[in-house]
């Protein structure tokens, strides 16, 4: 997928495909550390976090919406602007789950991390929430994300240059 003239992603989408997102799911819970909440960003982390939950018993999950919904009360936001979207957007989180998030490990999840601006989102309604971050997890980190010390993952997506080439790492 074009992002600009230099640079090319791969699309990962989970949507749909109940065997992939039921793997994923299992082997990330096989290196999540201690938690007691989950959370996550719509849209494409919603399958992923709702199969982990179900695989942990049931445990209930939070999602930062892109858009309050007319639910919602006490609403947390913070901005992001991701690599896969043209524009500035905004999370938010209800808050209810705010307030059942105070004081407790939050551990956040999504499919794909690239320039992790989603992430701080995230981390941002964690803290304004009072929770603690106890990790960070993706399916797959893309770019810079694969340096980073503080996010498990569980494979490399590369870049790609116009060509269709991968870039070096």
């Amino acid at each position: 997928c074009r992002v600009n003239d230099d640079l090319y992603i791969g699309a990962f989408v989970i949507f749909g495909d109940v065997e992939l997102t039921v793997a994923c799911a299992r082997d990330l819970l096989k290196v999540a550390p201690e938690h007691d909440i989950l959370i996550t960003a719509e849209s494409k982390g919603i399958p992923l976090i709702c199969e982990m939950a179900r695989m942990l018993g049931n445990e209930r999950y939070v999602l930062a919406r892109k858009a309050p919904k007319l639910y919602m009360r006490n609403i947390f936001s913070a901005d992001v602007r991701s690599i896969t979207t043209d524009h500035e957007q905004h999370l938010y989180l209800d808050g209810e789950d705010a307030a059942m998030m105070k004081g407790k490990r939050i551990l956040i999840v999504d499919d794909v991390i690239s320039t992790g601006e989603s992430l701080n989102a995230l981390e941002a309604l964690v803290r304004k929430a009072g929770g603690t971050i106890c990790g960070r997890m993706a399916i797959l980190a893309e770019g810079a994300a694969q340096d980073r010390e503080d996010l498990i993952y569980l494979e490399k997506l590369p870049l790609f240059h116009a060509d269709g080439t991968v870039m070096a790492e």
